[in-house]
């Protein structure tokens, strides 16, 4: 399956390198776009959910990397919505990228991804 990672900078200036087993995350995030963190971690949810049954109708098992992604995702994120200033957190995609480091074009970005830059 086509591996990706995204490069997300949380509120506070952090970036992480994020990984998906699928390139399903095109679909729910753009390279460039900003999320409220509530928004961003329930996108988060959705995309590896999918990614991970994506792999499990492949291969006949749940992907446990896009689990221990989305817990780590959610483990950040709870820092910061328990932060002062929380209801402003904003959360960026900075890249998204293929298995080889290449950035990945974003033609699939849905159209409330571009609405929420």
């Amino acid at each position: 399956m086509p591996e990706i990672y995204f490069d997300v900078r949380w509120p506070d200036g952090v970036t992480q390198r994020c990984y998906s087993p699928s390139t399903v995350v095109e679909d729910y995030f753009t390279a460039g776009g900003e999320y409220e963190l509530p928004d961003f971690v329930e996108r988060s949810r959705t995309a590896l959910g999918v990614a991970g049954e994506r792999v499990k109708e492949k291969f006949g098992f749940y992907c446990t990397a896009a689990s221990e992604q989305l817990a780590r995702i959610e483990r950040t994120a709870a820092g910061y919505a328990s932060a002062e200033g929380a209801e402003a957190a904003r959360v960026t995609v900075e890249s998204l990228l293929d298995a080889d480091g290449n950035i990945r074009g974003n033609a699939r970005g849905s159209a409330r991804d571009r609405s929420t830059r």
